[in-house]
């Protein structure tokens, strides 16, 4: 296939070869580029910033109901993005929000199925308050409703088709899926440190969330890992809750589990988190000169991208995801 690559930091028009799927940019990006674009409505803390994901040659794009996507014949970016009807909190707004998400996820999956790329490989799930109650449920639990709905809607096993995947609080703005999604299901990475979050116990809501801790996806001779967000679990249980510092080495000790899996699944391919790029969400933006130096000394020196996000769990203080590809 024509190797996807992720184009960081992104020009509005890039001049290289690279045909661009689509992207994120924090809010205050300057320029509106010409394909689908995830605003993430979070304060960063480093250059404005824009990322895409870039093919060779030719790709369609279209909208498919809410669905904004671009694709080539083998891999498509989607974003959809739908405004709540009420505020986050009103009465009613758990099962708005909950029939938001599988209004999204099912438009998501018929398109995947008409395009011919029916297998989620990296999801981006972005929500306002996401930690906020409504209707005496936690806002993430009612997202996870309404993305597991989706699944069973569709006779979708989730253990089976679960991609990569973060899900966090942006201040303010829509309901916001992005996804990448490819002709060839990807292989997925489970970490041994943790319960797998599809096998969550219920107290953490009446449907797990529905991820892989991470995937190898794309050009299988030399595939990219894409790795979840990820933070200080074990087992299933928050561990450090407090301690932002203590969070940074468990969530690194999760990041390494995770690495040396992949490593172990790559076929011969080797994965280095101090040769990743890492997107890091901090709860409050006075632990970011902390976090900053704990992680750059943790990864050794590999690129940080910090924003001011509320992470799914109100315990928990910081969350990184991560995307590689194969050892220099």
């Amino acid at each position: 296939m024509n190797r996807l690559q992720r184009l960081h930091p992104c020009p509005t028009r890039p001049s290289s070869i690279e045909q661009v799927l689509g992207g994120s940019a924090i809010a205050d990006a300057q320029g509106a580029p010409d394909w689908p674009e995830q605003t993430l409505h979070m304060t960063g803390f480093d250059a404005p910033w824009r990322e895409a994901w870039g093919v060779a040659g030719d790709i369609d794009a279209g909208q498919h109901g809410d669905v904004l996507w671009r694709a080539n014949q083998e891999v498509m970016f989607a974003l959809v993005e739908l405004e709540e009807p009420s505020g986050s909190t009103a009465k009613g707004a758990g099962e708005a929000l909950r029939a938001l998400t599988e209004r999204a996820y099912g438009q998501l999956f018929d398109l995947m199925a008409t395009q011919g790329t029916p297998h989620l490989w990296r999801v981006w799930n972005y929500l306002p308050d996401i930690n906020a109650e409504a209707d005496g449920l936690e806002r993430y639990r009612w997202f996870n409703l309404g993305r597991h709905q989706a699944y069973d809607a569709r006779g979708t096993a989730v253990a089976q088709h679960a991609p990569a995947a973060s899900a966090l609080g942006s201040a303010g703005g829509p309901l916001s899926i992005a996804c990448l999604a490819g002709r060839h299901p990807p292989r997925a990475i489970e970490n041994p440190r943790q319960v797998s979050a599809y096998h969550y116990p219920d107290q953490y809501g009446p449907r797990p969330p529905v991820f892989a801790r991470a995937v190898l996806a794309g050009d299988m001779g030399q595939p990219t890992l894409f790795v979840s967000g990820t933070a200080s679990i074990v087992g299933h249980e928050t561990v450090h809750a407090g301690d932002v510092l203590a969070q940074c080495a468990e969530t690194a000790r999760n990041l390494n589990a995770v690495f040396a899996e992949a490593s172990h699944a790559g076929g011969g391919h080797h994965y280095l988190a101090h040769q990743a790029e890492h997107r890091v969400y901090v709860r409050h933006s006075n632990d970011v000169a902390a976090v900053r130096a704990f992680l750059t000394d943790a990864l050794q020196g590999a690129p940080l991208a910090l924003v001011q996000a509320d992470v799914c769990r109100q315990d928990l203080l910081v969350e990184v995801e991560s995307v590689a590809n194969p050892a220099r």
